[in-house]
């Protein structure tokens, strides 16, 4: 599958896109990267999205930070220490990516998406991992045509910040499905309940599921992974973007 470059507000971004089997227009999913970055895995699950009829499109998120291969990890992420070792670096990638800069760039990657000659009609599905998650849920209050939204082991969902992402259900349209982490610090229990109550008071469809496992439990390259988790996020995710972007189909 290939890399495109997209026109962004503040330079160019690469992108992953893969696309439906056959070579039909078929409906758009936007993936939204974890803190880790754009690399061989999530090209591995953008094009396992894309084979169950979607035209999947995964930006570097990072791209004001550099190409996504100068971003990439240098070591195993598998092995004892390595992850640890890779993320306060990462982590300072994610705090600079604010609210003000995504508001700028989520309807870019949108229009993007919506652009590419293999997507079919307006509405769209958006998944996010990890603070990808986060970004996708701003995506989903920005933006009615987002009419799927699956968040995946996500963090700072909840918090007392006036923007915290869970706010952005108030103008939500899509059907939702997360899959929290059991183990996971940054989506304790009550911000789990929290966002299911602001998903109710919205009056939204959704799941809101923990699955067990560590933060991070869908990235197989990776010290966090859990297949079990990987395989029931897969299936949670099909099953939302089949019921709202392929009804009867």
């Amino acid at each position: 599958m290939p890399t495109i470059t997209l026109a962004m507000p503040d330079g160019e971004a690469e992108a992953h896109l893969a696309t439906a089997p056959g070579g039909e227009p078929a409906p758009g999913v936007l993936l939204v990267i974890d803190a880790i970055g754009l690399r061989p895995r999530i090209e591995e699950m953008a094009d396992r999205i894309a084979s169950w009829g979607y035209t999947v499109l995964a930006p570097n998120v990072f791209y004001r930070d550099g190409r996504a291969a100068d971003l990439a990890p240098q070591e195993d992420l598998t092995k004892p220490g390595a992850r640890d070792a890779f993320m306060p670096g990462a982590m300072q990638r994610v705090r600079g990516l604010t609210t003000d800069l995504l508001e700028r760039d989520l309807p870019a990657y949108l229009a993007a998406l919506r652009s590419q000659p293999g997507v079919a009609g307006e509405d769209v599905g958006v998944t996010g991992y990890c603070m990808g998650a986060r970004i996708a849920v701003r995506a989903a209050g920005l933006d009615p045509a987002v009419v799927a939204l699956g968040g995946w082991h996500g963090g700072g969902l909840v918090t007392d910040d006036a923007d915290s992402p869970h706010l952005s259900l108030a103008t939500a349209r899509a059907a939702f499905a997360f899959g929290h982490a059991s183990d996971d610090g940054s989506m304790p229990p009550e911000a789990v309940a929290a966002l299911g109550e602001a998903l109710d008071a919205a009056g939204l469809q959704a799941v809101n599921e923990v699955f067990p496992g560590p933060h991070g439990y869908s990235m197989s390259d990776t010290s966090m992974y859990d297949e079990e988790s990987a395989e029931r996020h897969f299936a949670s995710l099909r099953s939302l973007l089949d019921s709202t972007l392929r009804p009867g189909g």
